[in-house]
């Protein structure tokens, strides 16, 4: 019998991405101090794929403990350019900066997801994408922030790929959902293979 599925994740485009998949699951968001972790972690020289996938079993973890016998499904994204990890812009002008930063320029984005039951990991994932920025003007850039700002502003690198963000790129190397923030195909895979969605 398949098991109940919860996703810990407030983000509305991992619920859409599962919902429009045919996946029946529940929503319990769970409350992580992420950038405390993450400077943890990066003062300890971590990875930023031992980041995305830490912060991802933090949170399955967390919602786990409080539904036993559920399939808790924790997702975490990082940006990594040039061997430091870029968050979420804390403003306009800090949108501006990260973008012009990346104008010309590869990045990474890492999508890690970990499933938790009864408070421990049962499987996890980190997908790998590759994007090119490609150069565009500055006139550019102060009309994309002015039409998309502050849409953007919960979105690592300040763009939204399945939005006008898609403009910023000449080159995307990887799995489309992985740039969404999770690795839906292998995620889907896997509950397939458990039998928690039919075969």
């Amino acid at each position: 019998m398949a098991q109940k599925i919860i996703l810990a994740s407030g983000s509305s485009i991992r619920r859409k991405m599962l919902t429009q998949a045919g996946v029946e699951f529940d929503v319990q968001a769970a409350r992580v101090d992420e950038d405390m972790v993450r400077d943890a972690l990066l003062a300890e020289g971590a990875a930023a794929r031992d980041i995305a996938d830490a912060l991802a079993e933090l949170k399955a973890r967390k919602v786990s403990d409080r539904n036993p016998g559920a399939l808790v499904i924790g997702c975490d994204q990082v940006l990594s350019f040039d061997n430091r990890l870029l968050a979420k812009p804390a403003s306009r002008d800090d949108a501006r900066d990260q973008l012009r930063t990346l104008r010309g320029k590869r990045h990474q984005l890492l999508s890690a997801a970990v499933i938790c039951e009864d408070g421990q990991p049962i499987w996890r994932f980190v997908g790998t994408v590759r994007l090119m920025m490609r150069d565009f003007s500055d006139a550019f850039l102060d009309g994309y922030l002015e039409r998309n700002w502050p849409g953007i502003s919960d979105s690592v690198g300040a763009y939204k790929l399945e939005e006008e963000g898609v403009r910023l790129f000449s080159r995307v190397e990887g799995d489309y959902f992985t740039v969404l923030g999770m690795p839906l195909l292998e995620l889907l895979s896997y509950l397939t293979l458990r039998g928690d969605l039919q075969q």
